[in-house]
């Protein structure tokens, strides 16, 4: 605009009408930041990347992994339920109270979820018999007890009688079973063995004892059953033990046709039945004397365990047969739980162990997570973590976008899965939100 068309009052005054001044880059040369010496900027008049360009970038998932394996190892080392905090949930299967949703899989006894396992059945029998004296007593004892493996047996207890007694476990082992049998024992004269032999129905009736008991005295029970051929140790866990009042554990054992017979110690004092010695007796490598050590056994078999004498007991501490169930897949998820607010995305942290062969990740093993309840899945990529500890590996996922919700779940998924060549084993799940 012309200066002469300017009015005289306003240039007097200082105040230019704006609208009557056209300012462009000619007018407003560059200015230098160093003019700019008060005020504050709008938020919006400042781009994000002015900021981020000058920070040092922060990867939390490193954070979440270490803490998610920190917490899987706390749980594992303290044998802990599972439980959860505002961002976390954690389960090892101490129990079964964290999974749900179970389809061809289980979790077993040894505290991991698997296709491929080893199911385990108790069983109630006691010790059973009859003595040489009275061949239609047809238990020993009135008394009930409960093993160390929580199971509630009646007819536990042996009082003495002043005769030679023996005594055989209720039940006939078929040629497919593996199975497990503790026994603990004190008394003068022990006796310990078993009766092997695929053509043994008759002596069905002995293991359940429907004939009141077999009689005989304490080694006649396996010495003239013409049924199956007889292995065993009278006086045991070594000959010539008779006479001294000794306490001890026995253990049967057969797993994959691998027999053992197995003893604690031969000792005088009393032998306190727990934890510790039954680890104790089942790493044993003492052997019953006449049976030596370790043999293959795949026929039928009854277990044998007799006493005599005077201040006897024989209880049944453990006593379960297994076999192995094999589902090539398999799946189950954890229960819901409640996040604070609705969640987008999610991550976990699960250790698992190659039983056998080697499974891989996202094929064999899958997983996928929920924020809705389970209505929709998101499928997980897991990549390696380095292993937890010998034997068991760790695998990741983080941040994986899922439909907005707050009820949580995972769903972990078997594929590929067989006996003896592919076997996983889910040993723990921390999940992240």
């Amino acid at each position: 605009m012309p200066i002469s068309k300017l009015k005289a009052s306003s240039i007097a005054s200082g105040t230019i009408d704006n609208a009557r001044i056209s300012l462009d880059a000619n007018e407003i040369p560059a200015l230098p930041t160093s003019k700019i010496t008060s005020g504050t900027f709008d938020d919006a008049r400042i781009a994000a990347s002015n900021v981020s360009q000058h920070a040092t970038s922060f990867d939390d998932n490193k954070l979440v992994n270490d803490l998610s394996t920190l917490g899987l190892r706390v749980h594992t080392q303290e044998n802990l339920s599972a439980s959860s905090t505002n961002s976390q949930y954690i389960d090892v299967f101490q129990d079964s109270t964290g999974v749900t949703n179970l389809t061809n899989c289980a979790r077993t006894s040894d505290e991991y979820m698997a296709s491929v396992y080893t199911s385990t059945t108790n069983i109630s029998d006691g010790i059973n018999g009859g003595d040489n004296q009275n061949p239609s007593q047809t238990a020993s004892g009135s008394s009930s007890y409960t093993g160390y493996d929580g199971v509630t047996r009646s007819n536990g207890t042996i009082g003495d009688n002043g005769s030679y007694n023996s005594y055989n476990l209720g039940h006939l082992f078929d040629a497919t079973d593996d199975f497990e049998c503790i026994v603990s024992m004190r008394g003068t004269y022990q006796g310990t063995g078993y009766v092997y032999g695929n053509d043994m129905a008759s002596l069905s009736s002995i293991g359940t004892h429907a004939n009141g008991g077999y009689t005989g005295g304490q080694s006649a029970a396996w010495s003239t059953l013409s049924q199956g051929t007889h292995q065993g140790q009278y006086h045991s866990p070594v000959s010539g033990d008779g006479g001294s009042d000794y306490r001890n554990l026995y253990r049967w054992s057969r797993v994959s046709n691998s027999f053992k017979l197995q003893y604690y110690g031969r000792s005088t004092s009393d032998i306190t039945v727990n934890d510790t010695s039954i680890a104790a007796v089942r790493a044993s490598t003492n052997y019953v004397q006449n049976i030596g050590g370790v043999q293959t056994r795949n026929e039928k078999m009854l277990l044998l365990v007799g006493e005599a004498g005077s201040i006897n007991f024989i209880r049944v501490e453990v006593f379960n047969k297994s076999s192995t169930v094999t589902s090539a897949t398999g799946s189950f998820e954890n229960n819901a739980i409640t996040a604070a607010s609705a969640t987008t995305k999610m991550g976990a942290v699960i250790t698992y162990q190659d039983q056998a062969g080697t499974n891989a990740l996202n094929t064999d093993i899958v997983l996928q997570l929920s924020a809705d309840g389970g209505s929709n899945y998101s499928t997980a990529t897991l990549t390696a973590l380095p292993d937890f500890s010998t034997g068991i590996k760790c695998a990741k996922v983080n941040d994986l976008a899922v439909t907005s919700g707050t009820s949580l779940k995972y769903k972990i998924l078997f594929a590929n899965q067989a006996s003896g060549s592919k076997e996983a084993r889910i040993r723990g799940v921390s999940l992240n939100y």
